[in-house]
């Protein structure tokens, strides 16, 4: 269902998640419980997402760097994501929303993988939104993968170095199929990508907003969509209008 307070509507809004860490600690809270409040806002952000008309929501949920946390910290990291799938399947499910998972899937531990596994799989025929998880992500390490397949295709003859374009590359990257985000958001007024979505960023809009992930409510969601609708986007060329709703 479209919101009518929202003119235009990006088909892919793709959200850094910043925050959490600081919204505890201005609380004098756990950075745990930072990371619990903001589950709570990835379940608004979805909600709105769906309500407004957006076709794919990616959240970068743990980027592959994030290993590198105290494991106490990783550790509560891990649970919430278990806790959210456990938790949040069937009403995802219920929702019509499907799951898709980006990231290296290779080597995660214990029963994290099943679980992302069976969230895909659950939802995979639905219909609805699109929940892009980016978990155990980095943009690098995802083009580098890509790389290394084309790489055998050319040394195993079925490539030539000359039939690799844009469009195959971006065919063996973790969000082949998924349109390129229309927008981009982050979080806590940091103004960095973050090795997140860097191919697919080449012609996004880019949106920083001050308020903490935590603290991220349907009306500043709606406020970034507003902002995003009055963008000119150019793709290095002439103006284009964004999709408006209906259209």
């Amino acid at each position: 269902m479209s919101n009518p307070l929202i003119r235009n509507v990006p088909t892919h809004v793709a959200i850094i998640m910043d925050g959490n860490g600081r919204w505890a600690n201005s609380r004098g809270l756990p950075r745990t419980m930072g990371h619990r409040k903001g589950v709570e806002a990835v379940r608004e952000a979805v909600r709105t997402a769906g309500e407004v008309g957006i076709r794919y929501l990616t959240l970068f949920a743990f980027s592959s760097e994030n290993w590198s946390r105290p494991e106490a910290e990783v550790s509560d990291l891990m649970g919430l994501l278990k806790a959210f799938v456990r938790r949040d399947l069937a009403d995802l499910h219920r929702q019509n929303v499907r799951i898709r998972v980006i990231g290296d899937k290779t080597n995660l531990r214990g029963d994290i993988l099943p679980l992302l596994i069976e969230a895909e799989d659950t939802t995979r025929n639905n219909s609805g939104i699109t929940l892009v998880i980016a978990f155990n992500y980095g943009s690098r390490d995802e083009i580098t993968r890509a790389m290394q397949a084309l790489a055998v295709d050319v040394a195993q003859g079925r490539l030539t170095a000359d039939q690799i374009t844009p469009e195959r590359i971006a065919s063996r990257l973790d969000t082949a199929g998924i349109p390129d985000p229309d927008l981009i958001l982050r979080t806590s007024g940091e103004e960095r990508l973050s090795n997140f979505l860097l191919w697919q960023a080449a012609y996004s809009e880019l949106l920083f907003i001050p308020e903490l992930w935590p603290d991220f409510s349907r009306e500043v969601f709606l406020d970034a969509l507003k902002a995003y609708a009055g963008r000119e986007r150019r793709f290095g060329g002439l103006s284009q209008p964004t999709l408006a709703v209906g259209s």
